[in-house]
């Protein structure tokens, strides 16, 4: 691999990354309701899902994409019901002060932000279209892989994890029941526009 081509998909990672979709929105949903703790084992589920599926673009991403379609909409619909079901539990969940008993684990927050990426058209498009244009895959070595590997997880991480500090600083600055209650409800039509953004993308 070249330093220009690496430098070009670094560059376009980085832009990718901070362009506000889906991903960044339920993040902070997530750090609104439920503090930063949960949002970052989301933000981690999400970097992970990214090497995943950078990983099987390395192995041939186009041919699993053509060969496994109907797979590939289960997950996409998938990661719609689950963010649709957050989207209910947020907005169900009571306007008290006092902290709540969490359902959700951290695996299992973790496993949402997998399965949030693995349904987000976007990253599919990425791995699929832009990567190939300026990395020539078929040249990569196996120091080439795992660079790009750990180079992506640190861009992502790097990109998305200040997005659920900022949303769980402003989770503790709400002093009211009232504040709380707007605070949720927010949360929950922010993880259902992620959800009506993934599904809409998901038809095209």
């Amino acid at each position: 691999m070249t330093l220009s081509g690496f430098l070009a998909y670094s560059g376009a990672l980085t832009l990718a990354a901070i362009i506000p979709g889906p991903q960044i929105v339920a993040i902070v949903a997530q750090a609104l309701h439920a503090g930063y703790r949960k949002a970052a084992w989301m933000t981690a589920g999400m970097v992970v899902g990214d090497v995943l599926y950078l990983s099987s673009a390395l192995v041939g991403l186009a041919y699993i994409a053509a060969t496994f379609t109907t797979l590939l909409m289960v997950i996409k619909w998938a990661g719609v019901a689950y963010l649709c079901w957050l989207a209910y539990q947020f907005w169900t969940t009571p306007s008290s002060l006092r902290p709540q008993q969490e359902s959700s684990t951290a695996g299992g927050v973790f496993g949402s932000g997998i399965l949030v990426t693995l349904g987000n058209p976007k990253s599919v498009l990425f791995y699929v279209s832009i990567l190939p244009t300026v990395v020539d895959v078929n040249a990569l070595s196996g120091t080439d892989i795992v660079l790009l590997l750990v180079t992506t997880a640190l861009i992502l991480a790097v990109a998305q994890y200040p997005f659920a500090l900022a949303g769980a600083r402003a989770r503790m600055a709400l002093t009211s029941p009232r504040a709380m209650l707007l605070m949720n409800r927010s949360a929950a039509l922010c993880m259902g526009g992620a959800a009506v953004a993934i599904a809409t993308r998901a038809r095209d």
